[in-house]
């Protein structure tokens, strides 16, 4: 799909030669509109078909006056790239049963288009012709314009082109995180990963390494190297490089969960709904994405993706409750429960991150159903002991609409990790599990600024519609972003 910006002032919006044009509207109608399309939006408020509060919508077909064969006006209710997007979606949704192929997309309200709007109607764009096909061969073809087209003020250009850029990345790499997530765990495995992460490498000049169970045992990664040995499946510990900087520069590490499924080990979870468990390398999808995006637009920082990967199975050599192994760190761990696997793959990434002398560490992960509880789908779950962090995380999540909440890291909480036969147990009991679950990696990251996202909750949606999100790739990449010089 090509993306592109044009532009355009209101009283030009009626002669956009596109086969579609949302035109989003705010709550009151705009005098500088051209005048076929002013009439037409007052004589749909004053007919009782269009009423100008946020989420409504009214589809034209070759209105008269208007070189756009189809127009759906959307009432985005306030002037917030947030409303903006979702009102662009609403607009997009309606002709993914059309014809057409080329594609505006233009507001008629009295303010300009920021980096913000630009970039949320592209990622709208990408959403809203992703479906996914790879083993479903009876999918109708989605829904795909050749183009989109942002039409904006001359004085907004350079704002909107820079967030048409930066969206279109964001895109992709979002839609790759989606890709990635919504493979089955029997295409999905972790050989498949790194296979994945060699070709990015390829595709971006990356420096790519794949470490195999030789390795890691190597390295004295036993958290990991107990969790893979319940499975057939052979682990792997992907290390990928941007070098987008000088040497001298810090990079930004980013660690991403990557078990391709887990079925809880010899702690086993339920049969209902256990076929969602593939989405459990969703941290893992959305790192790889991230780095795509990053390396796309070229940024001028370096970058390391680390993804342990492997799968959590039960069987007569997988690891039991009551079990101790040695993290890489030294620490030694009491497996309390077999299902609190992510972190036991994490705690080893997090300690081999050491040595890049990283500017910032975060670890992505679909970690507790505990956070799901705490924040529902909205939100992502954001830990770190550190302010600055946190803020840079929050406002990162704010510009790129891919919200996190910060939750709390008190001491107190690590008590309940206490082991008799440990350093450590890997889990805390029922209450507060993912700050205990958090608390259990901030163990492993006293050596550089470190945040956790949990994204159990938003990482995938279930239902009717389910299916990987790619979140949190827009956060990701705002806060990447924020360390290029």
């Amino acid at each position: 799909m090509d993306f592109r910006h044009q532009i355009a002032a209101p009283s030009g919006l009626a002669d956009i030669e596109v086969d579609a044009l949302v035109l989003v509207v705010g709550d009151k109608t705009n005098p500088a509109l051209a005048p076929s399309l002013g009439t037409l939006i007052a004589g749909a408020v004053g007919a009782g078909d269009l009423v100008l509060k946020k989420g409504k919508l009214l589809y034209l077909y070759q209105p008269p006056g208007v070189a756009a064969k189809r127009v759906a006006i959307v009432v985005a209710g306030d002037e917030s790239a947030k409303s903006f997007k979702a009102a662009v979606a609403l607009g997009l949704g309606t002709l993914k049963s059309s014809g057409a192929k080329t594609v505006g997309i233009a507001h008629a309200g009295g303010r300009g288009l920021a980096e913000v709007h630009a970039e949320a109607a592209v990622t709208a764009a990408a959403d809203a012709c992703y479906l996914y096909t790879h083993t479903k061969p009876s999918a109708p073809e989605p829904w795909a314009p050749k183009s989109v087209t942002i039409y904006c003020a001359r004085a907004d250009e350079k704002a909107v082109q820079r967030g048409v850029r930066r969206g279109a990345a964001i895109a992709a790499g979002v839609t790759m995180a989606r890709e990635f997530g919504n493979r089955p765990g029997n295409v999905c495995t972790p050989t498949w990963l790194g296979q994945q992460a060699k070709k990015l490498g390829k595709q971006f000049d990356l420096s790519v390494e794949v470490l195999d169970k030789k390795d890691v045992e190597k390295l004295g990664m036993g958290a990991f190297l107990a969790v893979a040995q319940g499975s057939d499946e052979p682990l792997r510990f992907i290390v990928a490089r941007y070098d987008g900087a000088a040497k001298s520069q810090a990079p930004v590490v980013l660690v991403g969960k990557g078990i391709t499924f887990d079925t809880g080990g010899i702690s086993l979870k339920p049969g209902a709904d256990m076929d969602e468990m593939k989405f459990d390398m969703c941290g893992a999808a959305s790192v790889l994405g991230t780095l795509a995006t990053v390396a796309s637009l070229k940024a001028r920082l370096n970058l390391v993706c680390i993804v342990p990967s492997c799968d959590n199975m039960p069987s007569g050599k997988a690891v039991k409750p009551g079990d101790v192994v040695t993290s890489m760190s030294g620490q030694t761990i009491e497996i309390l429960n077999t299902d609190a696997e992510g972190r036991l793959i994490l705690c080893d990434a997090l300690t081999y991150a050491e040595r890049f002398k990283p500017a910032v560490v975060v670890d992505v992960a679909t970690l507790t159903g505990a956070c799901v509880i705490a924040l529902g789908h909205h939100h992502s779950g954001l830990f770190t002991p550190d302010d600055k962090v946190a803020a840079q995380m929050l406002a990162a999540s704010r510009d790129a609409l891919d919200t996190c909440w910060r939750m709390p890291l008190d001491d107190e909480y690590d008590e309940a990790l206490k082991s008799n036969f440990a350093d450590m147990g890997n889990v805390g009991g029922r209450p507060g599990g993912a700050i205990t679950a958090a608390m259990f990696l901030r163990r492993y990251t006293a050596k550089y600024p470190w945040a956790h996202l949990d994204i159990a909750g938003t990482a995938w949606k279930s239902g009717a519609h389910k299916g990987a999100t790619g979140r949190p790739v827009g956060l990701l990449t705002h806060f990447v972003l924020g360390y290029a010089k």
